[in-house]
């Protein structure tokens, strides 16, 4: 496409093409597992249709926290809302092309976000939130036959008014599986890797979820 083209079908195609869980999804449960260095942590996890997860059996408040996070950081991207839910009060206009896909420029409501797409799929965000930019690249995905899902991606935030980062680079590799009784995906296990940056060193945790049902 044409650089200062409308791209809004093209974006939205993509937009669409994201695996969502349907309205009716109630939620689901199992075990949860948080593995550090040589600490392993177990307890049983449940997230509700409201995306709410309980976690119980572990008591270090802090790695209790971190794994309702990371369910809820999943569920919230499964929520299915409509394009013009979205994105109506924005327009999209075509970039430049590069090997991670074209740029979508934002106009309207989001101005100042940028996207790029590559064969249906979304293949980086560029977006501004809580007074800082988050940028995402989306190196692979996982296809649910019904959608994709991202399962190797990195995110970087940076200072909005100078474009100084202001964290170092996270990878994260999203391992999902469908629930054996009723076909939805979700998440089976989840590698954070985080790079050394200022005076917090490098990191490797790792979260599994087993014995997974619906509720």
């Amino acid at each position: 496409m044409t650089p200062g083209c409308d791209c809004r079908e093209l974006f939205q195609a993509a937009y669409e093409n994201r695996y969502t869980w349907d309205p009716s999804f109630s939620g689901y449960r199992g075990r949860c597992l948080w593995l550090h260095n040589d600490r392993v942590e177990e307890g049983d996890f449940q997230l509700g249709a409201d995306l709410k997860a309980s976690v119980d059996g572990i008591d270090d408040e802090l790695i209790h926290k971190s794994i309702s996070s990371q369910l809820w950081e999943v569920a919230i991207h499964r929520v299915r809302r409509s394009f013009e839910q979205t994105h109506g009060e924005n327009t999209f206009t075509a970039g430049d092309n590069n090997e991670v896909g074209m740029e979508v420029i934002v106009g309207g409501k989001n101005s100042g976000d940028r996207y790029r797409i590559k064969n249906n799929v979304v293949t980086m965000v560029h977006r501004h939130i809580h007074g800082k930019v988050i940028t995402i690249f989306t190196k692979s995905t996982t296809n649910t036959g019904h959608g994709y899902l991202s399962h190797t991606y990195n995110s970087q935030y940076s200072d909005p008014s100078t474009g100084n980062y202001c964290s170092g680079i996270t990878l994260f590799t999203d391992t999902f599986v469908p629930l054996a009784d009723n076909g939805y995906w979700v998440l089976s296990e989840r590698v954070v890797e985080k790079d050394a940056y200022e005076q917090s060193p490098a990191d490797h945790q790792l979260f599994r979820f087993i014995d997974l049902a619906a509720n």
